[in-house]
């Protein structure tokens, strides 16, 4: 890495901001084509959710980045070595590849890390249609040319200031080299990010098709919520233990370096704020510090992985549900063979990112699950109620 490299340099912001805008234009000429003959409802609906689906598609491309080491790949931000492209940087980057072939600075590594830049860019693109649609719509509705907004304007809003604090986190995460605690919010970011578009789209579903929500005893409904917030935390520590290299801390199942309760350091493993591989005082962590990262992942997926497994069956069994309750199933039985893996197949890349992957999913479907459903006390009553605006929470104007 070219150490005089300066951490920011916004000279290419701007190209970049125009790249990202013509990636962002293939959806949007898809979603005008694909539903031409639709009405603005029914477009906005599809457009939120191919912004959710290529969000998601965002997420795990991140995930492949950090496990191929490429989080570095061009060590300034948002360009690589002041260019809005590795093409332009080509001399930098091979002097830091031919000064340390193996160093997080390549050529490979530096279009992993710029891809991922240009598509988050053209993400936000997207977001910002949406919101500046949302907005629209309620300035027709107040004028009285349209009828009432199908999402509530500040919802769009809150997702299009997520995003871009979602893009200064990952500007931090350059610009702090990697920091694990900085590295950990950008995942939880990129979490929160779907769970706000992924109520977009199931609010905008619900009244493009007429859908009532679908009614859910209150205790169920308290289980979903619970439960993902459960997966949140689950996915955060998955994600304290890849940013600190904790994956091969154990290397065997369902024992630990030939024990049920290892040498593990939990005041060192779970110190936050120090950079990768060393303490606040500058000294190296330790194994057994890296151990009990790893160990708490796996003692906490011990409860995680059971009331996923259990709510499924809840969720299929009352019927109301039934298709995220098999998704849930599904995503559930995948995370337990992928972080099986990545622990006894030495951490293969394919099974890391399908783990994220999963992980973020079952956040999606257990979102999907709240954003589709209503606590009420009597089935036959949520039944009977008629489908307007105003039934949707977060859908008044």
């Amino acid at each position: 890495m070219n150490g005089t490299t300066a951490s920011y340099d916004l000279a290419p912001a701007l190209e970049l901001l125009v790249l990202g805008a013509l990636i962002a234009l293939v959806p949007l000429a898809w979603v005008a084509w694909r539903h031409r003959a639709a009405g603005a409802s029914r477009r906005w609906q599809a457009l939120g959710v191919l912004t959710l689906f290529l969000t998601f598609d965002l997420v795990l491309f991140g995930a492949f980045t950090r496990l191929t080491d490429s989080g570095l790949g061009c060590p300034d931000w948002p360009g690589c070595y002041g260019n809005a492209s590795p093409v332009g940087a080509q001399a930098q980057i091979s002097a830091a590849q031919q000064a340390l072939p193996s160093g997080p600075v390549t050529h490979g590594k530096a279009w992993i890390e710029m891809v991922h830049r240009y598509l988050a860019t053209s993400v936000g693109a997207l977001i910002l249609v949406l919101t500046v649609a949302a907005w629209w719509q309620w300035v027709r509705y107040r004028r009285g040319n349209a009828g009432a907004p199908v999402l509530h304007r500040w919802w769009a809003l809150a997702t299009l200031v997520w995003v871009c604090l979602q893009g200064a986190f990952g500007a931090l995460t350059v610009t702090m080299r990697l920091f694990p605690a900085i590295v950990t919010l950008h995942l939880f970011g990129g979490l929160m990010l779907l769970a706000l578009l992924c109520v977009q789209a199931v609010r905008q579903g619900q009244v493009v098709e007429h859908r009532a929500p679908a009614a859910l005893p209150r205790g169920l409904r308290a289980a979903l919520a619970a439960t993902a917030l459960l997966v949140v935390g689950q996915v955060l520590l998955g994600g304290w233990v890849s940013t600190n290299y904790a994956v091969l801390a154990c290397t065997t199942f369902p024992l630990c370096q030939g024990s049920w309760w290892p040498p593990m350091n939990f005041a060192e493993g779970f110190q936050v704020w120090r950079e990768l591989g060393l303490l606040a005082d500058g000294s190296h962590i330790s194994f057994a510090a890296l151990t009990a990262i790893h160990y708490v992942h796996r003692l906490a997926a011990y409860v995680v992985l059971p009331v996923l497994a259990l709510l499924a069956w809840r969720l299929a069994r009352h019927g109301a549900l039934r298709r995220q309750a098999r998704w849930l199933g599904a995503l559930t039985g995948l995370q337990f063979l992928t972080g099986l893996s990545n622990v006894v197949l030495g951490w293969p890349l394919v099974a890391a990112v399908l783990h994220t992957g999963g992980a973020a999913a079952l956040l999606v479907v257990l979102v999907w699950a709240l954003a589709a459903s209503r606590a009420t006390a009597s089935d036959a009553a949520m039944a009977q109620a008629p489908l307007t605006i105003s039934t949707l929470p977060g859908a008044s104007a």
